[in-house]
């Protein structure tokens, strides 16, 4: 089983424990946040969910997205001006860059984030439970055009 079955599995099993219901449409949804690293908005999810399913509702993405975030099994990184967007493989607080002339959104692996939070928690005696870091710049694809 590879990663993105798994997420969408342990996504599934959660979703069943909780009692909500599992409709082919949501599965769908689910399928597609877990598989993507592309940080999709609802509506890059709706149209690709509606080439399998065309009776799919806008509602029923956004109602999917919505239960999944309560849940803590996607999470919603926020644009003032632009869709949010969202990701189902790693739900967990980390940093994103984000090109601000295409949007995309990539993830990047720092193992320094947690002495970051650790040395906040020892300064401040906070106790971190989530953060977010965006850093903004632009990415080489977009370097290359300009």
């Amino acid at each position: 089983m590879n990663t993105s079955e798994i997420r969408s599995k342990e996504m599934l099993d959660r979703l069943r424990a909780e009692g909500h219901r599992i409709t082919p449409q949501r599965l769908a949804v689910l399928r597609l946040l877990a598989e993507s690293s592309e940080h999709p908005s609802v509506e890059d999810i709706y149209e690709a969910v509606r080439k399998t399913f065309p009776t799919t509702s806008l509602a029923t993405v956004y109602k999917t997205i919505s239960v999944l975030k309560q849940m803590g099994e996607v999470l919603e990184i926020e644009f003032s001006k632009d869709s949010n967007r969202y990701d189902g493989n790693r739900p967990h607080p980390h940093p994103h860059l984000i090109c601000v002339r295409c949007k995309k959104i990539v993830d990047p692996d720092l193992a320094s984030i947690s002495h970051v939070t650790n040395e906040l928690t020892s300064e401040t005696g906070f106790k971190v439970i989530g953060y977010r870091l965006d850093v903004q710049g632009i990415c080489p694809e977009c370097q290359k055009k300009s």
